[in-house]
């Protein structure tokens, strides 16, 4: 059984920075991928990073240069350090993870992915 846990979501003011922390339990693949995904009322979940088993990744436009994504085999934990916050980060995040993947990159579509988190809340005003 698959469990994915989101946590470090909050409330920060636009250009501070926050730490979201995704632990994954139960997850045994050795070829996988997992992302970050990000939906704000009344829009579309959209992805924001990815990251695959062999440490390659792949970020949308509107993040490149403020988000990083990791990942701690060791941990089983997924992070996503979001400095330079802005209003429109505003959303709910998620965490979602892809058993035998095989693609060049990391994907950042809704439809790759068969196991999410619950979400943790991020607001930027």
């Amino acid at each position: 059984h698959v469990q994915l846990v989101e946590s470090g979501g909050g409330s920060v003011q636009a250009g501070g920075s926050l730490r979201l922390s995704c632990v994954v339990r139960g997850y045994t693949y050795s070829r996988y991928c997992m992302a970050w995904f990000r939906q704000a009322p009344g829009k579309e979940r959209e992805g924001v990073a990815g990251v695959d088993s062999d440490g390659g990744t792949s970020y949308a436009d509107s993040v490149k240069g403020r988000f990083t994504i990791s990942k701690d085999n060791a941990k089983n934990t997924l992070y996503l350090q979001m400095d330079n916050l802005k209003p429109e980060d505003t959303g709910m995040y998620y965490c979602a993870a892809r058993a035998n993947f095989m693609g060049a990159r990391p994907p950042l579509t809704f439809g790759t992915y068969s196991d999410w988190g619950q979400g943790t809340q991020v607001t930027v005003s």
